[in-house]
C-alpha cells in the first residue's frame, strides 16, 4: 500500500511539473508541487519550490509561512524568523504569524520577545486555548511555575478537557509540591485517556509522594500493564517508591527488571549501585557502577560514585585513582577537585602516622 501511494505521488509530481512547464507563472502549481514533496518528506525540495514561487510572487504569504515553519522544525530558528517577519510585512493581520514568531523566540530562549509576540497574538484572537498553553509553557520553561499555572488555568477555562493544559497543570502542581492538585489534574486526564501509560505513572509517583503506598502500587502496576514508551521509567519509579517505603529487596528486583528491559540504558544500573552502596554491599555496587560505565564510558560522575564506594569500603588508594579520573574528565569541577585533594591529604597524613609508629 505504501509503495502504491508513493507511485501515485510520483505520478502526480510528473503531471504538475508538466503543467508548470506549460504555465510557469501559475503559482497554484507550485503550491501543489510543494505539497507532494512534503508528502515525500523531501523538505529541501519543498523549500526550493517555494523559493522559486517567491521569485514570481514575493508576496505569497503561504509560501513564506511554510518555509518559516520548515526551518522552525529543522531548528534553524534565525532562518525561520526571516520568513515569518516577511510574512508579517505581507499580512500584519494574520495572528498565525505572531504566534509562530512567539514559538520561535521561545525555542531560542528569548523570553521577552516570545512573550511580546504571544501577547500580540492575543490582540487578534483571545479565545484560543493553545495560545495560553504556549504562554504557560514559556513561563514553565523559565521556572515561573505560578505564572505558568495561571495561564494553563486560563486555557482550561476556554476548554475544560484540554489535555495539554490538564497534563501540564499536573506537572506544575507537582513542581510546586501541590500533590493534591497534581493528582486532581492527572486524574482528569486519566479519565479521558485510561490507556495513557505516562499519566498512570504520574499518578503513581504523586501518590507515592503523598505516602499513599497502596494506591501508588496500584497505579504503578497499571502503568506496567499498559502499552507505551514509559515501561523502563515505570520500573525505575516503582523501584524508587518501594525503596522509599523500605522495601529494598523488591526495589532491587524492579531495578533488575528495568535493566533486563533496557540493558543499554545506564540509569537503572546507577540507581541499583546506589542502593547496594547504601546497604554497604560494596562489591555489588562496584559491579553495577562499572556496568553503567561500560554504557556511558567517560562519565566523571560515575567515577565519583565508584570512588565513594571504594572509600566507604576503606579502599582509599583505589578511591584516589577514581577521584583522579573524575577530575581529569571534568577539570572545571571544583567540587571534584576539593574531594580529591582532601582524600589525598588525609591518606598522606595517615601514611605518615603509620611511618612514625613503625619507626618508634
Amino acid at each position: 500500500m505504501e509503495n502504491q501511494n508513493q507511485d501515485e505521488i510520483r505520478q502526480s509530481i510528473q503531471k504538475i511539473v508538466l503543467a508548470m512547464a506549460r504555465d510557469p507563472k501559475n503559482t497554484e502549481n507550485y503550491h501543489e508541487l510543494a505539497k507532494y514533496y512534503a508528502m515525500q518528506e523531501d523538505y529541501d525540495k519543498v523549500v526550493s519550490v517555494y523559493e522559486t514561487l517567491l521569485s514570481i510572487d514575493p508576496q505569497d504569504e503561504q509560501a513564506l509561512l511554510n518555509i518559516g515553519s520548515i526551518y522552525y522544525f529543522e531548528q534553524e530558528y534565525r532562518k525561520a524568523l526571516k520568513y515569518f517577519e516577511r510574512a508579517m510585512s505581507v499580512n500584519p493581520s494574520n495572528y498565525l504569524v505572531y504566534y509562530n514568531l512567539g514559538n520561535t523566540y521561545a525555542e531560542m530562549k528569548n523570553f521577552s520577545k516570545a512573550l511580546r509576540w504571544y501577547n500580540r497574538t492575543l490582540d487578534f484572537i483571545s479565545t484560543e486555548p493553545e495560545i495560553y498553553n504556549s504562554i504557560a509553557l514559556l513561563y514553565h520553561d523559565f521556572e515561573d511555575y505560578v505564572e505558568a499555572k495561571a495561564y494553563y488555568e486560563k486555557a482550561l477555562s476556554l476548554d475544560p478537557q484540554n489535555l495539554t493544559a490538564l497534563v501540564d497543570l499536573g506537572n506544575v502542581c507537582f513542581k510546586l509540591f501541590d500533590y493534591d492538585g497534581a493528582f486532581r489534574y492527572y486524574s482528569q486526564v486519566f479519565s479521558l485517556e485510561p490507556d495513557n501509560q505516562t499519566v498512570a505513572l504520574c499518578l503513581a509517583n504523586t501518590l507515592s509522594l503523598k505516602k499513599d503506598e497502596a494506591r501508588a502500587n496500584q497505579y504503578f502496576e497499571r502503568a506496567l500493564a499498559l502499552n507505551g514508551d514509559s515501561q523502563y521509567r515505570a520500573y525505575i519509579c516503582y523501584a524508587i517508591s518501594k525503596s522509599d517505603f523500605g522495601h529494598t529487596d523488591e526495589a532491587i528486583e524492579l531495578y533488575k527488571k528495568a535493566i533486563e528491559l533496557e540493558p543499554t540504558q545506564a540509569k537503572a544500573h546507577i540507581l541499583l549501585g546506589n542502593m547496594y552502596s547504601n546497604q554497604r554491599k560494596f562489591a555489588e555496587a562496584e559491579e553495577a557502577y562499572k556496568e553503567a560505565l561500560e554504557i556511558t564510558q567517560l562519565d566523571p560522575d560515575l567515577y565519583i560514585l565508584i570512588a565513594n564506594t571504594y572509600y566507604m569500603n576503606n579502599e582509599v588508594e583505589r578511591s584516589i585513582y577514581s577521584y583522579k579520573a573524575a577530575v581529569g574528565l571534568s577539570p572545571e569541577n571544583d567540587e571534584f577537585k576539593l574531594v580529591y585533594i582532601q582524600v589525598v591529604e588525609d591518606f598522606i597524613e595517615e601514611s605518615r602516622k603509620d611511618e612514625i609508629v613503625a619507626t618508634f
